[in-house]
């Protein structure tokens, strides 16, 4: 497990993030803090770091493919992603590993040109299949186990957006 880019100490080599071609996530608690807020007349709100928003914005104009899978159906979800332009939003989806190898299938993306980004236990399968693994502070310590990159920053304050500042400045360097 690798910790953070100033807490490192075997980095990820800048030329396995410059392969990166799809960067993949759960939403909740990668995107998100984790909190779901439901209001008393059934209406759902998440807090999504606008920080994130403009690094996903970046990674896909510079043609790596993004997707989101998350095992909860989420209108919130479904609203940020429109709004970023995320064309690969898979819900409800709690086998992470085989939406992944479904948006695999139809990109032609090899694995190991994939990070998967993720913080609960049903996302381990799919940080397992991905060529970079990453995972947040947060995360119990199983899916903390089984990533190759831990980022400095929580979900939902810029983890996100550490990942896709790794994938941009490989590409130029």
């Amino acid at each position: 497990m690798t910790v953070g880019p100033m807490n490192t100490p075997e980095p990820i080599p800048s030329a396995r993030w410059a392969r990166i071609r799809l960067f993949a996530m759960d939403v909740d608690g990668i995107l998100t803090d984790g909190r779901v807020f439901i209001g008393s007349d059934g209406t759902e709100s998440k807090a999504f770091s606008v920080i994130d928003g403009l690094g996903l914005a970046r990674v896909r104009e510079a043609g790596t493919e993004v997707a989101w899978i998350s095992g909860r159906p989420s209108g919130a979800t479904a609203h940020r992603a429109g709004e970023l332009k995320i064309n690969r939003l898979l819900q409800g989806r709690n086998d992470k590993a085989a939406a992944l190898r479904e948006i695999l299938e139809e990109t032609g993306i090899a694995p190991e040109d994939t990070c998967y980004m993720g913080d609960d236990l049903i996302d381990v399968p799919a940080l397992q299949l991905a060529g970079i693994g990453i995972s947040v502070p947060e995360a119990c310590d199983a899916v903390r186990r089984h990533a190759d990159w831990i980022t400095a920053r929580s979900g939902g304050f810029g983890a996100v957006r550490e990942i896709c500042d790794l994938i941009l400045e490989s590409r130029d360097s």
